[in-house]
């Protein structure tokens, strides 16, 4: 009995996708203004598509270019070369400076989420003004969740899709721990014993202590 060759136990390499599926879901990509989650994409893609074949065979294309296609905010989307971002410094338009302030209520709102402003001001130590809050709503980094079960029912906060494009985060357990932070020179190595980050989540159902909205969103 003839012996078989190695290579013929080894499984078939999956054929590439269609050259015309390939334009279709790069076009639909490019022609978005949000990212484009896999699902809408197969909607829009023929039957039978290999969505995550298409992907991952536009990334390959894109790897070596100018712009790259890459996943943030649950979606894909076409975003320039990290390693032309010098070289292209000055062509964007200047994106509003936040205060101090105001970054590090959008800090505290990402890794507290869902957070209450009172509880905002517990861990900044001091009172946080209307106005930081309401640029990080004007900037749509930041939304209205809902409001606690407690007395007074204050609103919470949470982010958004628009903070996770801007920073480029898939989701927002992507933001650096501790550890990061440290390694990264962004935090004091003589922090207080005990001193730990939240792991953040941006779940977008209500937790069991929020409740939906109803009428106007009335501040805490």
């Amino acid at each position: 009995m003839p012996r078989r060759s190695p290579l013929a136990l080894l499984p078939e390499a999956a054929p590439a996708p269609d050259a015309e599926v390939l334009r279709l879901a790069e076009a639909l990509i490019f022609a978005a203004s949000r990212p484009v989650e896999s699902a809408a994409l197969a909607a829009r893609l023929p039957a039978g598509s290999d969505v995550e074949a298409v992907l991952a065979e536009l990334r390959r294309i894109y790897l070596p270019r100018g712009i790259n296609l890459v996943r943030v905010a649950g979606g894909y989307v076409f975003r320039t070369a990290p390693d032309l971002a010098a070289a292209l410094r000055g062509d964007a338009p200047e994106p509003r400076k936040l205060s101090r302030a105001a970054i590090e209520t959008l800090a505290i709102v990402a890794y507290h989420q869902p957070v209450t402003r009172a509880e905002i001001e517990e861990i900044r130590g001091v009172s946080t003004s209307k106005g930081s809050l309401d640029l990080l709503l004007e900037t749509g980094w930041v939304r209205l969740r809902g409001r606690r079960r407690t007395p007074g029912r204050p609103v919470t906060y949470g982010t958004t899709p628009a903070f996770l494009e801007h920073f480029g985060l898939d989701a927002v357990s992507d933001l650096p721990g501790l550890d990061e932070l440290k390694g990264l020179g962004l935090m004091d190595g003589r922090l207080p014993a005990g001193f730990s980050i939240p792991m953040p989540s941006d779940a977008t159902a209500l937790h069991l202590d929020e409740e939906p909205l109803a009428e106007g969103p009335d501040e805490d």
